[in-house]
């Protein structure tokens, strides 16, 4: 069964390009490792929540935009050995020069329920 890694993060709306430069760069390495697929959405329609919303979630400012992304894994297996390659790859030091203030960001791993079609 696939794994996905979940992300949510606030980036500055004028760093969008950097942003897609710094994914692209990136994501690579996870595809090179394992990943089957790699998502980075820009926030488009984010509405604000009663309780809580996506906003909230990363305390992003007004001047940012909320970013949704996720790794697509073939199986927890896969992601675990994956993942552990990635943290020891030299490419990855570069990653703190992030368009974004990586300490809001939340992340998470997921085991798949539902998947339609298939």
């Amino acid at each position: 069964m696939s794994y996905v890694d979940g992300f949510v993060i606030a980036v500055p709306s004028a760093n969008r390009e950097q942003f897609i430069g710094y994914a692209g760069k990136f994501d690579t390495i996870f595809l090179e490792f394992g990943a089957i697929r790699v998502v980075e959405c820009w926030g488009d329609e984010v509405p604000d929540g009663k309780l809580t919303d996506f906003r909230r979630a990363v305390q992003a400012k007004q001047e940012e935009s909320v970013v949704f992304s996720w790794i697509e894994w073939p199986d927890k297996a896969t992601r675990d050995a994956g993942m552990e390659k990635v943290m020891k790859d030299p490419r990855m030091d570069a990653a703190s020069s992030m368009p974004f203030d990586g300490k809001r960001m939340i992340f998470g791993g997921f085991v798949p329920v539902v998947s339609l079609p298939g």
